[in-house]
């Protein structure tokens, strides 16, 4: 398989990225937006989520399309990023319509980095006017590692960052992920080769290749910030998926997150992923072709967040 031009979620034909960063506070939110409205799904298979509005993205529920998501630091007071995401795109006229009123749809979820130092007595929330920063930058190109989310992000015994990645599949689709890494375990095995090796391409990530040998034992973990975790992710097609099939993408994608952190979904992290599809590539066998795309979101997701831990380690 080969990577897309950018080797980012967005090379996923209209999707945008920003990221807003507090070095004061060490912390930040990075959104992912898009040209028109498009089809979500979440799966959470950590103990500790911190969420808004994922309830929404069930395949029953009213609404299917959502207008941005959130990925965001600050525990539960980066949920209001989404605030701040909010009133910006109320102004530009995005959001569900009812009643004359427009409603933007925001699902958020939060990683938890108030205990990695800096200044977090602030007098107000300094998440919304982030989440407004980080979509006014979105774009095509953003950077990786100490930036937006994954400002504040730590590991067991590595900085966390922001990671994404994308592969073009042999049937034209092209899946991407992007992830803000803050693990109660670890992306490496010994500080140099990481777990997610396998499904390295290039040397995207340091092209170390695999460790000469993987731990039996229980690996190394946040002894003295247990409660400070959590990996938070977005994995996103061009194909025309519907919301259950988004949801079935996240679920696969949690795969990847198993196989790049060691260990991974612990009752201490919130592990969450969501699924994006913009629609524009119908699917010619659905059967198939989403069997595909799941795999892709988990490989895609693995390498995502050892580029993440790579770039901010550099």
């Amino acid at each position: 398989m080969k990577t897309g031009p950018r080797n980012l979620i967005t090379d996923v034909a209209g999707l945008r990225v920003g990221n807003a960063r507090d070095d004061r506070i060490r912390s930040g939110t990075t959104v992912l937006t898009a040209d028109a409205p498009f089809t979500c799904g979440v799966s959470i298979m950590g103990g500790a989520p911190g969420t808004r509005e994922t309830e929404l993205l069930a395949p029953d529920k009213t609404v299917q399309q959502v207008d941005a998501l959130v990925l965001s630091g600050g525990s539960a007071f980066g949920l209001d990023a989404a605030s701040g995401v909010m009133e910006a795109m109320r102004a530009q006229g995005r959001g569900y319509t009812v009643g004359g009123q427009c409603v933007p749809i925001v699902p958020t979820a939060i990683l938890f980095d108030l205990l990695n130092g800096g200044d977090k007595d602030w007098s107000a929330n300094p998440y919304p006017a982030l989440g407004a920063a980080a979509l006014a930058g979105a774009a095509a190109d953003f950077s990786l590692g100490a930036e937006g989310a994954g400002t504040g992000a730590l590991l067991a015994c590595e900085k966390g960052g922001l990671g994404s990645a994308s592969v073009v599949l042999p049937n034209g689709v092209t899946v991407g992920a992007l992830v803000a890494v803050n693990a109660l375990g670890n992306a490496t095995v010994d500080g140099r080769h990481f777990w997610a090796a396998p499904w390295e391409i290039g040397a995207e990530f340091g092209g170390h290749g695999p460790a000469p040998a993987y731990p039996t034992g229980f690996p190394p973990t946040k002894h003295s910030l247990r409660n400070a975790a959590t990996t938070i992710a977005i994995v996103a097609t061009d194909a025309a998926l519907d919301q259950a099939q988004c949801t079935r993408m996240a679920t696969a994608a949690h795969d990847g997150m198993a196989r790049a952190l060691v260990p991974s979904h612990t009752p201490l992290d919130g592990d969450l992923v969501f699924a994006a599809a913009t629609g524009a590539e119908t699917l010619t066998d659905p059967s198939d072709d989403t069997l595909m795309i799941g795999h892709a979101a988990a490989t895609c997701l693995a390498r995502a967040i050892a580029r993440g831990v790579h770039h901010a380690q550099a």
